[in-house]
């Protein structure tokens, strides 16, 4: 596992009205949560959880182009992720949540990074994503370009998955990659596939026939 870090957190009790509705805060959600870290997909996984531990939202999550090696100042990282909660005890809360989830989140190193997690019960935050309820379990698969689409084959192939949204590359970080649902056992069978895949291309690049 490639550990993800964490670069810069910040809660705000009270969120100027104006910031917090740019942010895409409501009337009734003054209070705000703010992180950075080196891993934009592990980030939203880690906010999705927040959503489950406390009465808080989304709203705001955006990756930054090129990826975190290319960062532009030494907290910036891939990914910024805003909460937004009623009370401040609320987005503190779900910001531990976020942040103690990351502690077991990253990519996998299979000779490129890869991540291939199952979300057993997704929050607000993924089901929005994915379009599908909450609750419902998802196969959060990411990979380089090339490896994630021929991985994304297998996936679908080898469980009775849905295909819920499609990261087509290249994304923002330059990857690619899909959210998947169906159950937990076919989700975590279709995650299994993929990272498979993705190892497969990675040892034999290239295949002449």
């Amino acid at each position: 596992m490639i550990p993800v870090k964490v670069l810069a957190v910040r809660c705000l009790s009270g969120a100027s009205p104006a910031l917090a509705r740019e942010l895409g805060a409501n009337n009734n959600e003054p209070c705000l949560g703010m992180l950075t870290t080196d891993c934009d997909d592990a980030t939203y996984i880690a906010l999705d959880e927040a959503t489950k531990a406390a009465a808080v939202r989304v709203c705001f999550a955006q990756s930054f182009y090129a990826g975190a090696a290319n960062a532009t100042t030494p907290n910036a990282g891939e990914v910024i992720g805003v909460l937004a909660g009623p009370t401040p005890e609320q987005v503190k809360a779900a910001m531990q949540a976020a942040l103690a989830a990351l502690e077991n989140l990253g990519f996998e190193d299979v000779g490129v990074p890869c991540l291939a997690h199952t979300v057993s019960s997704c929050g607000s935050f993924l089901a929005a994503e994915a379009g599908v309820s909450q609750g419902s379990a998802l196969a959060y698969l990411i990979a380089p370009p090339l490896e994630s689409m021929y991985a994304l084959d297998s996936a679908l192939k080898a469980a009775e998955v849905k295909l819920c949204k499609l990261y087509a590359p290249p994304t923002q970080t330059n990857f690619g990659g899909a959210l998947l649902t169906g159950s937990q056992s076919a989700c975590a069978a279709a995650a299994a596939a993929f990272r498979e895949a993705v190892a497969q291309v990675a040892r034999q690049p290239v295949i002449r026939r």
